[in-house]
Parts: structure tokens; sequence; C-alpha cells
């Protein structure tokens, strides 16, 4: 589809042939790309890492070889609105055409098992996926969202609570403090003995999260149900049996 209102947003030319390639192949390798937008190797890496910072897609690496694919296209108007950009005409036609790339975004050649996202951006686009989902599970919860990024985290939980996405919290030990603050659904503290690193696991949908949010951050995904399911069961099995109220 033609996406050249994003050039508006500051993407070139190449990023938005890299960027329409993968909305319409799916999950694919550098080499897939180069033979749809026939751009050069080298330019390609470069605007890979350049679409990557923005958050607007993410990739694994298996065996050395690297697959991308992008985020969710919400992440365009959040884009936007975090970067306060004065583009309220660019963002009500950019809003028009989410829709059709929803569509192809959520088309079977879009499945993928695993993802990695990179970066403040890369995080970001991760939060924004939440909010695709009814429920969330946390799993060594600290709060180290609404630190790193407050005016981010303020602005995602608005729409949290008006899109009723329910959130649930297994706090750290070390940061209690914080289940007096109203940003979740329901909270509980875990016991010293599950305190550590800043990492974060976070259950949706089908999805599990292993969030790293020490000095560089960056969030794992992997995507299947079975996973999932399980997980949501050791989240059960903490929120009843080890974890208490504050």
């Amino acid at each position: 589809m033609n996406l050249d209102i994003l050039k508006k947003l500051g993407l070139s030319e190449g990023e938005i042939k890299v960027y329409n390639s993968l909305l319409e192949i799916g999950a694919t390798s550098i080499n897939k790309i180069h033979e749809k937008v026939g751009i050069d190797r080298r330019n390609i890496y470069d605007i890979l890492n350049k679409l990557i910072e923005r958050g607007l897609i993410s990739y694994i690496e298996i065996g050395g070889k690297k697959t991308f694919n992008i985020s969710n296209p919400n992440k365009i108007i959040s884009y936007i609105e975090e970067k306060k950009l004065s583009l309220d005409e660019i963002k009500n036609e950019i809003s028009k055409a989410i829709p059709q790339m929803q569509e192809i975004f959520r088309s079977e050649k879009q499945e993928m098992f695993a993802e990695i996202f990179k970066g403040a951006e890369g995080v970001k686009a991760v939060w924004e996926d939440l909010l695709n989902y009814d429920s969330i599970y946390w799993i060594g919860s600290g709060g180290y969202i609404p630190e790193k990024y407050p005016a981010f985290f303020k602005d995602w939980n608005k729409r949290r609570i008006k899109k009723k996405v329910k959130s649930y919290h297994l706090y750290r030990y070390e940061k209690w403090y914080i289940t007096s603050k109203s940003w979740f659904t329901g909270a509980k503290i875990l016991p010293k003995e599950f305190s550590g690193n800043p990492t974060v696991t976070v259950i949706y949908g089908d999805k599990v999260g292993q969030m790293l949010l020490g000095e560089n951050v960056s969030v794992f995904i992997i995507k299947s149900k079975e996973l999932a399911e399980n997980y949501k069961k050791y989240f059960k099995y903490l929120w009843e049996n080890i974890a208490k109220n504050h």
C-alpha cells in the first residue's frame, strides 16, 4: 500500500519502502527485503537500524541470522503523539490508513515465534501492544517504566484505564511502596528471594515478554499460546500462595 504520508513524519523514501515491504511480506530476512525493494544491502542495514530505534520494527536473531518484522501499526500514531508533532492533519490521514495496515499486519503471514525490541522506542512499542489485550500480568514489577519515561507512562496509563485494560502486578519486595500508586487493577508484593536485577516478565494474550530495564533496555517477546497459558498459571500460583498484600 502507499505509505508516502510517512515522509511527513521524517521517514526517508528508503525507510518507507523497507517498512512497507515488511508490512506486505511479514517477518522475513534481509535477503527477502533486498529482493523486494532493490536497495543496496548496506543501506538496508542502516535503514533497519533506524526503524528499530524508532520502535517501528523488531527482530529476532537465530543462528547468527536476523529476521525482521514490523511493530503493531498503532505505534505510528503513538509516535506522533509522543513527539508532540504538530501534525493533526497527518494524524487523521494516517488514522484512516491504520485499519487496512492492521488487517495486513494481523494476517497469517505475520505469525512469528519470537522478536526483540531494543531501546526506548522499542520498549514503548511493546507497551503500545499491551493495550490491545484485556488483561496484563506482571511478575517482578518495580515501576521502572514510570521512572524512566514518566510522560509516556502517564499518557499510556490514561489510555489503559479508558480502554478498561486490567493490569495485575507482582512487585519486587524492595518496591513495596509503589503499591500505594493507582497504576494497576491489583497488586501484591513478592518475597525478598525474588529480588534481583531490573527485569520484568509480562504475560498478555498469547504472548510472554522478558523486559530488561537496566541501563540498556530491551524486550524479548515470545508468541505461544501454550507458553502464555503456563505463565498465567505461574502468576496465579504466586498471587494466591506466595505474594502478600502490603
